[in-house]
């Protein structure tokens, strides 16, 4: 093999590192709960079912792909997405997947459901602005401290029935959460239309409300 072959070829394996580290439905649900906030290895764990030792084997490998970065707390190490680019990387990714990929789109149907109705972000935007929909954010409390769309309301979903009289009223209830693969969103639209609201899901969620208000990075020249 001639050095230029090589070097190709050792390129293009450095290159497949990060092709490898999407190879794992554990690595990808990881990434989705990284999306949303910070986390340790054991609330990680916790939150997929998983070890902690089998949960440290997968972020290593994402760490190794430049996707998360990590902090020692103590005793505890936490994890956080390698900031905007590596949050659109797995955007992509999934949106893609849905796009390309029949099975996911029906496995995303099995476990979500039937769809409810949906807002989009420009409508959202605008109903905000002239103060006539009520915007909820049904992801877990800490996800909402570690950021959430401007104005909303934090009620996880697991709180909701006890806030349903509080909502009453002529205004259109928009709940949203982690994104089209987060089911909270689809099961509060029914708990409150169910209850005589008027009630939408926006058809994103708080990575993509959060990567649309990024600035735009210069184009390298």
């Amino acid at each position: 093999m001639s050095d230029a072959r090589r070097n190709k070829h050792l390129l293009f394996q450095a290159i497949s590192v990060m092709g490898k580290a999407f190879a794992s439905p554990v690595r990808l649900e990881l990434l989705d709960l990284l999306a949303q906030a910070p986390r340790t290895v054991e609330a990680l764990a916790r939150a997929t079912g998983q070890s902690n030792a089998n949960v440290s084997q997968h972020l290593q490998a994402l760490h190794a792909a430049g996707m998360v970065t990590r902090e020692r707390q103590g005793t505890s190490v936490r994890y956080e997405i390698a900031g905007p680019d590596a949050l659109r990387l797995w955007v992509a990714l999934r949106d893609a997947s849905i796009m390309r990929l029949a099975e996911v789109e029906r496995a995303a149907r099995d476990y979500l459901g039937e769809d409810v109705q949906v807002i989009g972000h420009e409508e959202l935007r605008e109903r905000l602005a002239r103060g006539d929909a009520i915007l909820i954010d049904v992801r877990p409390q800490e996800e909402y401290e570690a950021g959430h769309i401007e104005g909303a309301r934090s009620i996880p979903i697991e709180e909701l029935d006890e806030h349903l009289a509080e909502l009453a009223g002529d205004r259109e209830i928009v709940a949203y959460c982690r994104g089209p693969f987060c089911a909270f969103a689809h099961e509060a639209v029914r708990k409150l239309t169910q209850a005589g609201h008027a009630a939408r899901r926006l058809d994103e969620g708080w990575p993509e409300w959060r990567l649309a208000s990024e600035p735009a990075e210069p184009t390298p020249v």
